[in-house]
């Protein structure tokens, strides 16, 4: 198999936000206690580090997640492009794109300005009640308001939207996104609320104040998610995300699918660098409070380095490459890369339960499998230990 060099992409992490939701499980902190300017500069001198170790290479996307980096401001964000190009370079249309509240929407045009031309807007629900639920700190009329400056100032603009909320429907769900559906986005991000430990939502739910809907409702939702979104014209490209064009889809998520090369910047951000090389790649991980981040990183690196042996490779290739809902899985690539291969006796079942097809060396995970990926991927992990 020939070895092509990695496609690289660059994460940017901003930790705080104005609130932090009940649903949140990611590495998050109040706005309240923020260090902007000390925490820009640590991120300058990391994007200087990771230079230092991978030497010139193009980026084909940036990416600033949170937390909240739509309250990060405009200047800071150009610093950011600004070093990175200069260090880096941008490949020839790289991706520059940024997750954003609706609150913030005043900063849109100065975000804009700074060299975002991709906004994932994480409106979430159509109203009033359900914003409330989530613990949301806008209300439908300002997400709408958002979604409609987004759409004047962005070339490409991805409406973000939870469902299996507490006390939803499938009807209701419809009706929503039917609604969502015409406002005229090139890419939804459609995600399943899942109560993951250590949330507020967890907390809730154990002393019974919280009550999702039935995990069969939840099915049918997924179900139809995918019907309605497909007859739309917005077909999944991925377990929870959709999009008109190939155009209109996220580079950045598409890298993480693939297994390519990213570097993460900011408190507990993650890499993956080394993607076809031989020897496997190697895993970092920063610091995750911003204190320490800057600390360490001002002091020298900032990350706890790993390199992932082949089984570990192997698994986090797995448990990507199988969400994506047209290529699929490429086992030869993935046997070239790790020297293993999914368990033959787990592989034949996926296939007889109709959760998996097979096309050569391509694995896709059927429109019934979609809703079981997790189960599929975990049941096609050999045992190493055998």
């Amino acid at each position: 198999m020939t070895r092509t060099p990695a496609r690289l992409g660059l994460y940017i992490h901003w930790p705080y936000c104005a609130r932090i939701c009940p649903y949140c499980d990611f590495n998050v902190y109040k706005a309240a206690h923020a260090q902007p300017e000390a925490l820009l500069q640590a991120m300058l001198t990391d994007l200087a580090h990771w230079r230092d170790r991978l030497g010139a290479r193009p980026i084909h996307s940036v990416h600033f997640g949170g937390g909240t980096p739509s309250l990060m401001a405009p200047d800071a964000i150009a610093a950011l492009l600004e070093k990175a190009d200069a260090l880096f370079g941008f490949a020839p249309g790289a991706e520059i794109g940024l997750e954003a509240n609706p609150m913030e929407h005043e900063r849109f045009a100065g975000i804009a300005s700074a060299g975002v031309e991709r906004m994932s807007l994480g409106v979430q629900a159509l109203d009033d009640d359900s914003l409330k639920r989530l613990g949301r700190d806008h209300d439908a009329r300002t997400g709408l308001e958002a979604l409609d400056k987004a759409q004047t100032l962005f070339d490409r603009v991805s409406l973000d939207l939870i469902y299996a909320r507490e006390g939803q429907t499938p009807q209701a769900w419809r009706t929503e996104l039917e609604a969502a559906l015409g406002f005229g986005t090139g890419h939804m991000s459609l995600y399943q609320l899942t109560i993951e430990p250590g949330t507020a939502f967890a907390r809730k739910l154990k002393r019974g104040a919280l009550t999702p809907p039935p995990d069969d409702a939840a099915a049918d939702m997924y179900a139809l998610t995918q019907d309605v979104c497909a007859g739309a014209g917005l077909p999944s490209y991925e377990i929870s995300n959709h999009a008109r064009t190939p155009t209109d889809q996220s580079v950045h998520n598409r890298l993480y699918w693939e297994g390519e090369d990213w570097i993460g910047i900011g408190p507990g951000a993650h890499s993956r660098v080394g993607a076809h090389a031989r020897g496997g790649r190697t895993g970092a991980a920063a610091q995750r409070r911003p204190e320490q981040y800057i600390e360490t990183v001002e002091a020298g690196d900032g990350h706890d380095r790993e390199r992932l042996d082949a089984e570990a490779e192997f698994i986090e290739r797995l448990l990507m490459g199988i969400r994506l809902t047209e290529a699929g899985l490429d086992m030869a690539r993935l046997k070239a890369l790790t020297g293993l291969t999914p368990d033959r006796n787990g592989l034949e079942r996926m296939l007889s339960q109709d959760l998996l097809s097979q096309s050569g060396d391509a694995l896709v995970l059927t429109e019934k499998g979609r809703a079981f990926a997790d189960h599929v991927a975990e049941t096609l992990i050999p045992d190493f230990d055998a």
